[in-house]
């Protein structure tokens, strides 16, 4: 089903881009899933936040980075029932806490957490908004995965927080994790020891469905960006890694026909 009304608990349900140049972020990525890019209101009340649109349904958000030093990064949310018990239990098992507890206006209420590799995530408890109405089909999101060196410690952590279980899958000279939530498969999480340089740390990476990853991945060189991995095929169907020209990772994908 691609368009959603609601989250169970513990599933990734929304991705924003902290980015330093909104007007281009907006040209670039709309250009690329067919978004229209709106202001969220207020930019005085919103601190500037935009919505990604795909025919009329939100998709992802934009927003400037908040901080001197932030790196232009795509950032994942996990629906909570209550965002304030998650935070306290998450901190227990080992995170850091980058922005505390606090209400959106009427949207919901949210945290920024670090897990214990520092791969940063953010926690959502609804309100007026679910997160992202459209999933799974061209320009929306598609997949979450966690890049990770410690992925046994991963597992506890996660599976502590939010009561995720795992699937181990042999790709090659990798394993790759498929975390699931009361049997669905909810996202992943690669072992990036040893294949991904050191500098680069432990990250949640978005995955946002394209009609040709061939296409997109010309489109996104022609506009800027680099390309940093494929495309390549895989069961889940044909990707890319990429940033975009500030330096924000994600990738791409050209979902694979149902069976």
């Amino acid at each position: 089903m691609s368009e959603r009304t609601s989250y169970a608990p513990g599933t990734p349900s929304w991705i924003d881009l902290g980015t330093p140049d909104l007007d281009g972020a907006a040209e670039f990525y709309g250009s690329l899933f067919g978004w229209d890019v709106v202001e969220a209101g207020d930019p005085e009340e919103t601190g500037g936040y935009r919505m990604a649109l795909r025919n009329g349904k939100t998709a992802a958000g934009m927003m400037p980075l908040m901080q001197e030093g932030q790196p232009p990064a795509w950032q994942t949310y996990v629906t909570v029932e209550d965002v304030d018990a998650t935070t306290a239990a998450a901190t227990e098992a080992g995170a850091q806490v980058i922005a505390p507890p606090m209400d959106v206006m009427e949207a919901g209420r949210m945290a920024v957490l670090a897990d214990p590799e520092g791969a940063v995530f953010a926690i959502w408890q609804p309100r007026g908004s679910i997160g992202s109405e459209v999933v799974n089909e061209p320009g929306a999101l598609s997949w979450n995965e966690l890049e990770s060196r410690g992925p046994d410690a991963a597992k506890t952590f996660y599976g502590t927080v939010f009561g995720w279980e795992f699937e181990d899958h042999a790709m090659g000279e990798m394993t790759y994790t498929e975390w699931k939530l009361d049997g669905s498969s909810i996202g992943g999480m690669a072992n990036i020891a040893g294949r991904v340089p050191d500098q680069v740390p432990a990250h949640w990476m978005v995955y946002i469905a394209v009609e040709d990853a061939d296409a997109a991945v010309e489109q996104i060189k022609g506009s800027g960006g680099a390309v940093h991995f494929g495309p390549v095929d895989i069961p889940a169907g044909r990707f890319a890694m990429a940033a975009d020209p500030w330096g924000a990772a994600f990738a791409v994908i050209k979902l694979a026909e149902p069976a």
